[in-house]
C-alpha cells in the first residue's frame, strides 16, 4: 500500500501564467514606485550642470568665507508662524544691524515658494514680517553683516 500522492505536471501553458503572472506583479509593482517617486519629490535641477560645475570652486570658498565668521544661528517660528532667526558671534554676542531675506519652500514642492522680509525686532534677533502657513517648511536664508554673509538652511514646523 502506498501513501504517496500522485504527482502534478505542470504542463508548457501553466508554466507560461506562472511566468507572465510574475512579470505583471513586477511591472505594477516599478510602475507603482515610479509614481509615487516622481509625485511626492521636486527635486533639485540646474539649468545647466557645466555652468553649475564651474561655480563650485567659487561656492566653496564661499562656504568657506561663511564657516569662518563661526556665527551660531537658531531658527524657529514663534506662536503666530512668523520665523525667528537668533544669530550670535562667535563670542556669543548678537549680531546686530544685519540684513536678512529669505525663501521659504515647502519640502516637497507642493506649495508655492514664500519670500520672507525680516526686522530685527531686538540685539540679533530678526523676526519675518510675514508668517508661514501650518506645516514643515524648508527655509533659505541669506544674511549680511559687515562684509560677512551667511547663507543658511534650516527646517521649521
Amino acid at each position: 500500500m502506498s501513501n504517496s500522492l500522485p504527482a502534478r505536471r505542470f504542463t508548457g501553458w501553466h508554466m507560461t501564467a506562472i511566468l507572465v503572472a510574475f512579470f505583471a506583479v513586477v511591472i505594477a509593482v516599478n510602475m507603482l514606485m515610479a509614481t509615487v517617486a516622481v509625485r511626492s519629490f521636486g527635486g533639485t535641477v540646474v539649468e545647466n550642470s557645466y555652468v553649475a560645475s564651474q561655480r563650485f570652486n567659487g561656492w566653496l570658498a564661499a562656504a568657506r568665507m561663511q564657516d569662518r565668521l563661526r556665527w551660531k544661528d537658531d531658527v524657529v517660528t514663534d506662536s503666530v508662524r512668523h520665523v525667528v532667526l537668533i544669530l550670535d558671534d562667535e563670542a556669543g554676542a548678537p549680531v546686530r544691524g544685519g540684513t536678512v531675506k529669505a525663501l521659504a519652500q515647502h519640502p516637497l514642492g507642493r506649495a508655492a515658494d514664500i519670500p520672507l522680509a525680516f526686522q530685527e525686532t531686538a540685539p540679533g534677533r530678526y523676526v519675518s514680517v510675514t508668517g508661514l502657513p501650518a506645516g514643515r517648511w524648508r527655509v533659505r536664508l541669506d544674511v549680511r553683516h559687515g562684509g560677512g554673509e551667511q547663507h543658511l538652511l534650516r527646517e521649521v514646523d
